[in-house]
């Protein structure tokens, strides 16, 4: 089983977490299956939720996924460049999107 492990710092609410139950399961850059995939992370792999919108889990990301997880978009340092005069960055999120279907949401024992 992987863990993600990070300092989220103070949150209301009892803490979750994402846990994959199936072989891979998908993080996008946004909350939308249109939304370009980052990273598959395999079963098991366990994620800190950060936050939802609708049926989306933000889940927060480590470097741990680069070695565990099967990279799609998710570059080694931080890439800018200009689209359409709006300036864009990519590489190295610190947090994706999964539908809640593809993951099982489980509280976390705080201290």
């Amino acid at each position: 089983m992987l863990l993600a492990s990070v300092s989220l710092g103070q949150q209301s609410g009892p803490a979750q977490q994402a846990v994959v139950p199936t072989s891979y399961a998908n993080v996008h850059a946004g909350p939308s299956s249109n939304g370009a995939p980052l990273v598959l992370v395999p079963q098991g792999t366990v994620l800190p939720i950060v936050g939802r919108r609708g049926e989306w889990v933000q889940v927060q990301l480590s470097s741990e996924l680069r070695r565990a997880g099967i990279v799609m978009r998710w570059y080694v340092g931080r890439h800018q460049f200009m689209n359409d005069g709006q300036l864009i960055t990519i590489g190295d999120e610190d947090s994706g999107w999964m539908h809640d279907s593809t993951v099982e949401i489980t509280e976390v024992e705080t201290p």
